[in-house]
């Protein structure tokens, strides 16, 4: 009788088949896991953010540093840190941007003064600051609220050597006194927040409820120009 035989190219076929079959469907499994991965992790992100916030609200009559958000998804914040004693800077709030990327806590926050600041660490054009924390040397056991001390610890230590605004660096390294009293009129001049009752007083006289008015000054972190936008918007 004839023997017959398997065809080794078809196999051979088949084999391919069966292996390229294989690896596209790891890819698309790699892929939804990546994908669902990534959904997971930003719900954990807000829930983090949210836990931080709660954590600052907490202690903000001892440590005088807020955050609060400007919008209801949580990625833009406004934080608020008080000018440490001893230092041009002393006596001035200081208002800070923040902007919470998607890969937070594995990213730093983005973090820029809104108030106006004399120091060279910080751009006196954009408030862009120029802190390793908040770049390479920034970790996710981090918190927004370690990121603002450091911020403020900041101002009472500049690094003039490593700026971020040089025509200030080169003040304060050539003429000290002259960068202090920069500094202090500086803050004298746009950190220095009227009270409470001075900003509900201008608010309800454009036609807004006190009760209203406080509210939006409140979660506004004291900011008046916040507070009214927030009036306006409803």
């Amino acid at each position: 009788k004839k023997r017959l035989f398997d065809n080794p190219c078809k196999k051979r076929k088949e084999a391919s088949f069966n292996s390229t079959a294989y690896l596209f469907l790891s890819i698309l499994s790699l892929f939804w896991g990546l994908f669902f991965f990534n959904r997971i992790a930003k719900m954990i992100d807000i829930s983090r953010v949210q836990k931080e916030l709660q954590d600052c609200e907490k202690d903000r009559d001892s440590s005088g540093i807020r955050v609060c958000p400007k919008s209801d998804n949580l990625t833009r914040l406004t934080g608020t840190i008080p000018g440490p004693i001893g230092t041009p800077y002393e006596g001035g709030t200081f208002q800070i941007d923040i902007t919470i990327p998607e890969g937070y806590p594995f990213e730093p926050p983005k973090m820029q003064f809104s108030t106006k600041v004399w120091h060279p660490n910080i751009s006196s054009q954009s408030g862009a600051i120029c802190l390793d924390v908040l770049k390479d040397q920034w970790s996710p056991a981090l918190t927004l609220k370690t990121a603002l001390v450091s911020v403020q610890a900041l101002l009472s230590a500049p690094e003039p050597k490593d700026p971020q605004d040089a025509v200030v660096a080169e003040q304060y390294m050539k003429n000290y006194q002259v960068f202090v009293s920069t500094a202090r009129y500086w803050t004298q001049t746009f950190a220095k927040n009227s009270s409470l009752e001075d900003k509900v007083k201008r608010l309800v006289e454009m036609g807004f409820g006190d009760a209203q008015v406080r509210s939006a000054i409140e979660s506004s972190g004291g900011d008046e120009n916040v507070a009214l936008e927030k009036l306006c918007s409803g």
